[in-house]
Parts: structure tokens; sequence; C-alpha cells
């Protein structure tokens, strides 16, 4: 089209040169000119016509790969060469690093780690966890606490708080809030816990109380939680919330550090929060006096099959005042010896897990602070009638037994014995000696809810030999999302 435009316009432009040409009366040389440019002027065109022609001829090919561009995208693609040994590692390498920022599939982790949510874009893993529970109780008479058995609080024969008839109580204080950051892959393997109940002081009916707040990192852990003289592993499996009065209860700020030896011992040693709990003398109030932290370490072994044991020690320093006695100080220390034996009996079938026998014996001087009964008076030390001070004795000692009937049923049986030898100058109220016993039947209804029902007695014997004891009848509804 475009070449034929210009043909024509070349056309009337040289007749218009043909026919001025005569009319100028132009000479020979002259029109000879005139026909060398009309001849320049047609190669021209022709060049023109030429480059426009290629120019159509592009623009129709490029029309053409445009509509058939569908069908070859239909079209299978050539089979992908195998990659080399390489190019695999180098991928897998990729999916690792990926893996452990949270980015692409999940690896499959330990079962320790189930219930763990990875952050994006990090290589921490978080867990929340919620563990609602209601406990009805029916007691024989006065327990001293509706909310938690604890033998040491039970009235004795003078108390006229002691009897007054059965008492029925339901609470659900025991509930616990759990927050578990981890990051196993990073270097040192940090990790931040927290736990928390609602057992503490005050006038309402949940007091929030915190249990365990700590930070760990290579193997050193820091804030609240487990001393290494408790065995937190060897607590019987009860319905009751508060436990045996003679465990071992020692829940402080501290620091603390783990070393392995081998794959089934460790070593571990920290540094505590002192509290000396001294007793009234005579009518006057003896107050701790905290000098140095208490120092505690412990051998534990391990085994998956057989169960475990730990050997325990403590060291402290109790110093106490008087406003008659004066200041002293003396030295306390304690052995405490756990464990757990698993029993796999002959006629069990393997869905049914393995009997456990548990025990721990514990004996020292000064250690009434860290008993889960003589925790809650004070017998750690007292002036003795020569103005000294004295560290206590103290006994305690207790064992259970798990039996598994069924995948969904189980019992323990528990046994528990705590004693403090005091001082004639302690008065006849001072703690003295509680015993602590419970048989439970618990369902397990679903994988994570449970229902459990329990009979437990509790005897209170004061230094002046005045007792009480008293029988609780307890049902406790548990659930934990994980």
């Amino acid at each position: 089209m475009h070449a034929s435009i210009v043909t024509r316009w070349a056309s009337v432009a040289a007749v218009i040169v043909m026919l001025v040409a005569p009319a100028v009366r132009a000479d020979d040389a002259e029109l000879d000119a005139l026909k060398k440019s009309v001849e320049q002027m047609q190669q021209t065109i022709n060049t023109l016509n030429q480059k426009i022609e290629k120019l159509e001829r592009e623009r129709q090919q490029e029309k053409a790969a445009a509509a058939a561009a569908p069908a070859l995208a239909a079209a299978p693609p050539a089979e992908a060469a195998a990659p080399s040994p390489e190019e695999e590692a180098a991928s897998k390498a990729l999916e690792t690093v990926l893996t452990s920022q949270g980015i692409g599939p999940q690896a499959p982790v330990d079962p320790k780690l189930r219930g763990f949510v990875r952050i994006p874009n990090t290589g921490v893993m978080l867990r929340f966890n919620a563990k609602p529970r209601v406990d009805f109780t029916y007691d024989t008479g006065n327990a001293g606490d509706d909310s938690r058995f604890v033998t040491a609080k039970i009235p004795v024969t003078g108390d006229p708080t002691k009897g007054g008839g059965p008492v029925f109580n339901a609470n659900g204080k025991g509930s616990q809030l759990v927050v578990d950051v981890r990051a196993p892959d990073v270097s040192g393997s940090p990790r931040f816990y927290y736990q928390n109940d609602f057992f503490g002081s005050g006038s309402s009916e949940f007091n929030y109380r915190i249990q365990q707040l700590f930070g760990s990192i290579y193997n050193v852990t820091i804030g609240q939680t487990f001393s290494p003289f408790e065995d937190p592993d060897i607590w019987p499996d009860t319905v009751d919330y508060e436990g045996t009065n003679s465990m071992i209860f020692a829940r402080f700020p501290l620091v603390r550090y783990k070393l392995p030896l081998g794959e089934s011992w460790a070593l571990n040693a920290g540094l505590t929060q002192p509290d000396t709990q001294a007793s009234d003398v005579d009518g006057a109030t003896a107050s701790g006096i905290n000098h140095t932290p208490d120092f505690a370490f412990n051998l534990r072994g391990e085994s998956a099959d057989l169960g475990h044991v730990q050997l325990s020690t403590v060291f402290r320093d109790l110093s106490a005042q008087s406003a008659t006695l004066g200041k002293d100080s003396v030295f306390g220390w304690g052995l405490n010896i756990a464990g757990t034996l698993n029993i796999k009996l002959p006629w069990k079938t393997d869905d049914v897990k393995a009997d456990v026998l548990g025990g721990q014996f514990t004996y020292g001087e000064g250690l009434g602070r860290y008993g889960n009964d003589s925790g809650f008076f004070p017998t750690d030390a007292a002036f003795d009638s020569n103005g000294d001070l004295k560290a206590l004795p103290y006994y305690g000692a207790f064992g259970s037994y798990t039996h598994q009937w069924l995948p969904s049923w189980r019992s323990t049986g528990t046994f528990g014995w705590v004693k403090v030898d005091g001082l004639t100058t302690q008065g006849p109220d001072a703690y003295h000696q509680t015993q602590y016993a419970s048989g439970n039947l618990v369902w397990q209804l679903r994988e994570r809810l449970s229902v459990g029902f329990e009979l437990l007695y509790g005897n209170n014997q004061k230094e002046s030999g005045a007792s009480g004891h008293v029988f609780r009848n307890q049902v406790g509804v548990a659930y934990s999302i994980f």
C-alpha cells in the first residue's frame, strides 16, 4: 500500500518535470541534469519500497508467532536432566536452612516437642498450654485448709477449731497456664519457661502465683525453678494438688548448671535464694538473717526402661537474731535420696504402661524450709536455753506405688512421714510430726481429660504431744491442651 503511493507521486513528479522543461526552454545540459535527478529519485523510491516490504514481512511473522504461543505453551515440556550430586546436596542444605527458619516443609521433631509451633523466619518454637482443673472435697472435720491437704495445718486437741463437723468445698486454684519457648537448633539450645497457678496470698478466690519463670542456655539456668536439692520427677500421682507431706519442695530464685556425664548421668549444681526460718523463743520473735546463698548439687541417673535415681545435698548458713538473745549463726545441711523403678508385670499387654515404684528419704539439720509440709512453719533453727542457735534435725520419707489396671485406668497409693526434733524453748505448739496417706483411682477419660477419686488421711502432732487427724474424700477433674 505504501509502495504504490510513493510510486504514484514519483510519476506525477516526473510528468511535471517533463512538462515544465519545454516551457522554460531549458538547454540540453539542464535536461540531462533533470534526468539524472529523476533517476536518483527512482532509486531512492525503490530502496524505500524494499525497506517497507521487509518491515511488513517482519510484522506478519510477529503476529503469527503470537497466535501460535498458546499452543506451544500447552505442549509437554522436555524431561529435565537429573540433578548432579553437588546440586542435590545444595538443595538439601537450602531446605535445612529454610526449615530451621520456619520456612518450607516441617521436619520431624522430637516427641517431647509435641504441640510446639515454629515462629516464621526464626529458629524459635513456642507452645502455650492451659491446664484447667476443679477439685471437690469432703472432709470429716476441719482440715485447716479447704483447698489443699496440708497435714501440718490440721487442728489438734485443745484447738477450738478442731472438728466442727463435715466440710464441703470446691476450688479451681490448681488450674495452670504454661508458656514454653525453645530454640533447639540454635547454638546453646536457649529456652524460656513460665508457669503459674492460683494459690497466691490474698482474700480472693483466685490469687495469682508464679510457680516457675526461668531461662536456660548452654546448660545454665537462671530464674525461679527447682533447686538441685529437689527431685521434681519423684512426686506421686496424687489427685490432691498439694502432694505428700514429706516431699522436698524447693522452688526458689537461683542460678544452676548442668554437667552431662555421658548419656545417662548428669551433675547439677546451683546457688539458691536463702531464707532462714527461725522459731519464736519464749514469746520473743526470732527473725532470720541471710548472709550467704544456699548451695545445692545432685548426681542424677536416668534410664527409659528402668527409671531414675537422684542423690542430692544442700549446705546452708543459718543466721537469726532475737530481741532478747541477740544474733547467732549455725551450719545447716541435708541429704536427699530419691528414685523410681519401672515394673513391667509379665501378664500385662503392650498397651498397658508399666507400674512405678517410687521412694524418697531425707535427713539433715536446718532443712525445715525445704519440706512440703514443714515449710509452712519456722522449722529451720531455734535458740536453746543458753541463747545459742541450733539447727533442728529433720527426717522425712515416703513411698508410693502406681498400678496401671487398664490403658485408661490407674491407681496410686502413697504414705509419707515427717519429723522435726524441736527444742523445749519453742513451746508446746511447735511443729513436730505429721503423717500422710492416700489412695486413688484415676480414669483417663480422654487423652488429655482425666477424672480421679481419692481418699486421704492426715495426722498432725505438736511438740506437746497434742494431735489431730482428718479424712478427706476428693474428686478432681483436670484437662490439658497438651
